[in-house]
């Protein structure tokens, strides 16, 4: 019965409701039949002063001139009425006449503080620390002062309660155990209905419906939970669309070499190829595709290795000029065949701590791309500096740029900014610059692009620089 959540907050906080008007009941009980009580003896108070009040108004003159045995009978007639010790005082506190002269004494300090006072006075002594007395006095002219006392009230029987007073406190205690229980519901329904629709969203996307979206609604805690909610649907939606596009592009890069290596070697069996020139032709144009299917094949497991963190990245301290240096040595004699002159103007770099060989790729592709999208006679630049705990190495070309919609994905797998490039030698595959961001993001750092459509466009490279306390700077990859 109790197995939902709601249902368990639901008793939880009926519980609770009702511990806390339980306690109170008590404690308001306690305090009702304590002594001493202050509702018990104000109402005592009011008692006494009603017929003091009464009693001196009426009777005043005529007991200043009652004779002694006639004025005892009266006071004792007057506590019989008024159910309360009742005595005459004169003046320095002499007890004149006294109802009750069997019980102890009134004690003096009381007798003289009413003598002293011309006004109607009240208080509270003791005989013993448990035996408390209420007294009001009234002076009654002439130096005479008459006092009722009688015993403060304990309502130990809950007597003077009435039963007005405690039907009311019933009443009042069913509405609060009402409210409290509408209060619960409302407050159980609205911590448990988000997480009813995000365990609805959640069978939702378990079926493949990915739209789902949660409103950030409830509690801080269920508002933080349905934000992390929306945000994994959001990367399983992207994660999915990834695939595939993934997907359908190596099915695209595939089947296009493979296409045209099935064709050429077709034309060379049934004969189409005849001469040798078509045949040398149709031999090249096989190859190169088959080249451009191994640097696929070859490039889609690098980026399975690194995903999966199974690339053993070198770590040891490397000579970033040294290796920039030996990248523009090879790349340069390729770069003036089509035209294109590399200048580099490096400083001295720290040290930092990498894989030699892995940063060695980044460079030779990113230096690569510079000279393909360079016109001829342009110039590739390679710059560098330090600041702060980086090193940023630019790499400028002359070409015609990135426009603004497509820079934002040049780091796509398989995007491809000249889509109109022929296939073979002069076309790649579009994973140079994902492999080269996800070997820098390995080694700590960044690599970002700029670029202007007509000035050409520049690639940075940002490493960390190794401090004294480094033992390496690479990390693994997530």
């Amino acid at each position: 019965m109790f197995r939902s959540l709601q249902s368990r907050l639901f008793l939880t906080y009926l519980l609770v409701t009702v511990l806390v008007l339980t306690v109170i009941a008590l404690l308001l009980i306690y305090f009702l039949l304590q002594a001493p009580n202050p509702i018990g003896q104000q109402i005592e108070y009011r008692r006494l002063d009603f017929w003091i009040s009464q009693f001196s108004s009426r009777e005043a003159r005529g007991l200043l001139t009652l004779p002694p045995g006639r004025l005892t009978e009266v006071i004792e007639r007057v506590d019989q009425m008024v159910k309360a010790r009742t005595l005459l005082v004169g003046a320095d506190g002499e007890v004149l006449s006294d109802s009750r002269p069997e019980e102890e004494p009134l004690p003096l300090d009381i007798l003289s503080k009413v003598a002293a006072s011309n006004a109607d006075t009240r208080g509270l002594f003791r005989y013993t620390p448990v035996d408390r007395w209420l007294y009001v006095s009234s002076p009654l002219g002439d130096q005479r002062w008459i006092i009722l006392v009688a015993p403060q009230p304990t309502l130990r029987a809950l007597g003077l309660l009435g039963n007005e007073l405690l039907r009311t406190l019933l009443v009042a205690g069913s509405v609060a155990l009402l409210f409290s229980i509408i209060l619960a519901w409302l407050i159980a329904h609205w911590v448990t209905a988000p997480l009813r629709r995000m365990a609805g969203a959640s069978k939702a996307v378990a079926a493949g419906k990915y739209d789902q979206q949660l409103s950030l609604t409830g509690p801080e805690e269920v508002q933080s939970l349905a934000a992390a909610f929306n945000e994994m649907v959001r990367r399983v939606q992207t994660s999915r669309q990834a695939q595939r596009d993934f997907v359908a592009n190596v099915s695209h890069e595939l089947k296009t070499p493979l296409t045209s290596i099935q064709g050429f070697a077709q034309a060379i069996l049934d004969g189409t190829a005849q001469k040798p020139e078509d045949q040398q032709h149709a031999a090249r144009v096989i190859y190169d595709e088959s080249d451009r299917l191994r640097r696929l094949v070859e490039d889609l497991l690098d980026l399975a290795r690194i995903d999966t963190g199974q690339v053993a990245f070198e770590r040891h301290q490397v000579d970033l000029g040294a290796l920039l240096r030996s990248v523009v040595e090879r790349l340069s004699v390729r770069a003036e065949e089509v035209g294109v002159h590399i200048e580099s103007r490096l400083p001295d770099f720290p040290p930092i701590v990498g894989d030699g060989d892995r940063l060695a790729q980044v460079f030779t592709n990113l230096i690569d791309n510079a000279v393909k999208h360079s016109s001829e006679g342009g110039v590739v630049n390679l710059r560098g500096e330090k600041e702060g705990g980086w090193i940023s190495i630019h790499f400028d070309d002359a070409g015609p740029g990135i426009p603004p919609e497509e820079l934002s994905r040049i780091f796509e797998r398989f995007y491809q900014l000249d889509k109109a490039r022929p296939g073979g030698r002069g076309r790649g595959v579009g994973l140079g610059l994902a492999i080269s961001r996800e070997i820098v993001q390995a080694h700590g750092g960044r690599l970002v692009a700029q670029s202007a459509v007509g000035r050409g466009s520049r690639f940075t490279v940002q490493l960390p620089i190794i401090r004294p306390d480094d033992s390496t700077l690479v990390r693994s990859h997530p």
